[in-house]
């Protein structure tokens, strides 16, 4: 398999963004990391790859990017990557978001103005406040873990998280504005996420209207690093393009 290119794409003056593109044909996807950075979604980009046109950016502030003043919170990054679409020229367009990606993923969509966007794709995403339900953040990497990606960010990606997210890690105003959108919706959840937990994801879910909810047994916060099959499968039957009809 080709390994996927890397390369900034200046979306506007000030902001060039680091993005993995891989693919060359089918549907467009943007795909969101956490916080645990761009590595934690390689197998993502690599499954999706032969099948799709595929951009990963890598968010200002993570792996060493500059992140400019002016990104300070999570409309202002969905905003970066709205700009990013059109200036690939993008339509009808997957945005799979990953943990706090899939916050952006979800601000995204809410912001799409011109319809660029067409499935919205989550995998144990944080983003609005579900009443009764916290969000526990990892402090850091167990020492003592066995599979140490799983556990959680470094300080320095909190920091640029935090830059994003604000101390709450969450927006109040999100959960009511999730029936306004109307393209398909998959929900992934890993069964045993510590982070945020399923009734957690069934209830983002929910707030949607129309979402499909699949809950993914044996996987934790990351279900692409801990059981990619399941992931797989049901990532695969809802870019099927019966979907696009079936999603609603």
């Amino acid at each position: 398999m080709t390994a996927p290119l890397q390369r900034a794409i200046p979306v506007r003056p000030g902001l060039d963004l680091e993005v993995r593109e891989a693919g060359t044909s089918g549907s467009p996807v943007l795909v969101l990391h956490g916080g645990p950075g761009p590595s934690s979604i390689t197998p993502l980009i690599d499954h999706l790859a032969p099948d799709h046109r595929v951009v990963a950016p890598t968010h200002p502030g993570w792996e060493g990017t500059v992140r400019p003043d002016d990104l300070d919170c999570v409309p202002a990054l969905a905003a970066a990557y709205l700009d990013l679409l059109g200036r690939l020229g993008w339509n009808d367009v997957t945005v799979i978001g990953t943990s706090f990606g899939g916050w952006v993923a979800t601000q995204t969509v809410l912001d799409d103005r011109e319809g660029r966007i067409s499935r919205l794709v989550l995998m144990d995403a944080i983003g609005p406040v579900i009443p009764g339900r916290q969000i526990t953040v990892p402090a850091g990497p167990p020492a003592a873990a066995p599979r140490a990606p799983q556990g959680g960010p470094s300080a320095q990606l909190m920091a640029a998280m935090r830059a994003y997210a604000g101390p709450a890690m969450a927006d109040a105003s999100m959960l009511p504005r999730l029936s306004t959108v109307t393209c398909p919706v998959l929900v992934i959840w890993g069964a045993d996420d510590p982070v945020v937990t399923p009734d957690f994801g069934r209830a983002y879910a929910a707030a949607f209207g129309h979402a499909r909810f699949e809950l993914i047994p044996g996987a934790g916060h990351l279900p692409i690093r801990e059981e990619p099959e399941a992931v797989f499968t049901a990532l695969d039957s809802f870019l099927a393009p019966r979907a696009s009809a079936a999603g609603h």
